[in-house]
């Protein structure tokens, strides 16, 4: 069943969106991305005639009750987006009564599903090398089914609309869809959306293809990187990993993020990328820094001669040339992870001209997708995010993806 095809008159849908937003301290959203990203599928639910119950996770409460992730603080933001009153049910597990009484039009937010142990499904308070662990993990498993009853219990059809979390098998992404026959389960707009994006980047490969793989550490991104090399034309190593590569080639790296037992990784990945013809595009210079904040001495040098007590945080001018030139001429391009501390305006240089390169490609006809957090707060915070072609909002999930994984909360629904 699409969304499209279905009616939703008269009918409850509980519909699994990603409401993890960052918030300050204060708890106001600094970025609404995921609630506007979600509006498409809760309004077509609404114009439809049918009632909305919304659930989501925020933050990592361990299965813990914890204010400071609680939904409550974002419920009138919702409302404000879906331009309705929003009521909200204090305990997601015990909501029944007010998921009955809803009408037609009317909108019920649910607390923080992490904050139950049974939503992700692990055992808490024992470790895995405990022998009683296989039978807590067993009990925990029973009871994460239960806690997905109960969350269907409130409708009539399952919608799951959370990308960010179809690479988790839990409760509400993944279990609860055992609940629906395929008539009355369903993805929604945005991850029909993002399932599209990633096969245009996999599946649909126009050419050439440019990768660029940004971020502190090559260990979180090996899977990605191999599963590339089969794929790219050109692929783009910037941000922190650029320094255990200029390392393991013998560089001198000062202070730089270097991860030191993965030196002969970065090495096998270079031969590799020889051997199968892959343009690999490694920083030459960057921005080095005698401390780490925006207002820090700053030199440029050279990624192989970095002095001592200073640290790479921004890819130098050279390396944002070379970078540029892989992007501009690709027709198909891929972008996940920064090229420097971007957060710190001074040293953002790196990343605005990876942004600015992709937007150049796309207005020449590439596919461009960009994806993972910090790439999106990067084209957010230059302003480009409407001139590329896709922004998703999957981190972990389009990684998975994109290493070619079968993710749970999709498999759930499409068998």
């Amino acid at each position: 069943m699409t969304i499209d095809n279905f009616n939703f008159a008269g009918k409850k849908a509980i519909v699994r969106v990603d409401f993890n937003v960052p918030l300050d301290e204060n708890g106001h959203i600094t970025d609404d991305t995921r609630i506007r990203g979600a509006l498409p599928t809760l309004k077509k639910i609404l114009a439809d005639g049918g009632s909305l119950i919304l659930m989501s996770h925020m933050g990592k409460p361990k299965g813990k009750v914890n204010p400071k992730f609680s939904l409550a603080q974002i419920k009138d933001d919702v409302a404000k987006a879906l331009g309705t009153d929003v009521k909200f049910a204090p305990d997601c597990a015990d909501a029944s009564e007010a998921a009955a009484a809803l009408k037609p039009g009317e909108v019920l937010l649910l607390e923080n599903l992490r904050f139950y142990p049974e939503e992700e499904g692990k055992p808490v308070g024992i470790d895995k090398a405990d022998p009683a662990y296989d039978e807590a993990k067993k009990a925990m498993k029973a009871s994460q089914k239960k806690f997905a009853e109960k969350l269907a219990s409130y409708a009539d059809v399952y919608v799951n609309d959370a990308f960010g979390t179809a690479h988790r098998k839990h409760a509400s992404t993944a279990v609860i869809a055992d609940s629906f026959d395929a008539d009355h389960k369903m993805l929604g707009y945005l991850m029909e959306k993002e399932v599209q994006a990633v096969d245009n980047i996999l599946s649909d490969i126009k050419r050439p293809f440019t990768a660029i793989m940004g971020g502190s550490k090559v260990s979180t991104k090996i899977g990605i990187i191999e599963n590339l090399m089969d794929k790219v034309d050109n692929l783009i190593l910037c941000g922190g990993m650029t320094y255990t590569f200029a390392k393991a080639m013998g560089g001198k790296i000062g202070l730089s993020l270097c991860e030191d037992d993965k030196l002969d990784l970065a090495l096998d990945i270079m031969k590799q990328a020889k051997e199968k013809g892959v343009n690999l595009v490694l920083g030459v210079d960057c921005i080095a820094a005698d401390s780490f904040s925006n207002d820090a001495n700053t030199q440029v040098c050279s990624v192989m001669d970095i002095p001592e007590g200073w640290e790479g945080v921004d890819a130098g001018p050279e390396t944002r040339k070379l970078f540029a030139n892989a992007i501009r001429g690709a027709k198909t391009i891929l972008w996940n992870g920064p090229a420097g501390v971007f957060e710190f305006d001074n040293f953002a240089a790196g990343s605005r001209a990876i942004a600015e390169a992709i937007v150049e490609a796309t207005n020449n006809g590439a596919f461009s997708l960009v994806g993972g957090g910090d790439s999106v707060a990067c084209v957010n915070k230059f302003g480009l995010a409407d001139s590329v072609s896709y922004v998703s909002t999957g981190g972990g999930a389009l990684l998975e993806a994109i290493e070619g994984k079968t993710l749970p909360g999709i498999a759930a629904i499409k068998g």
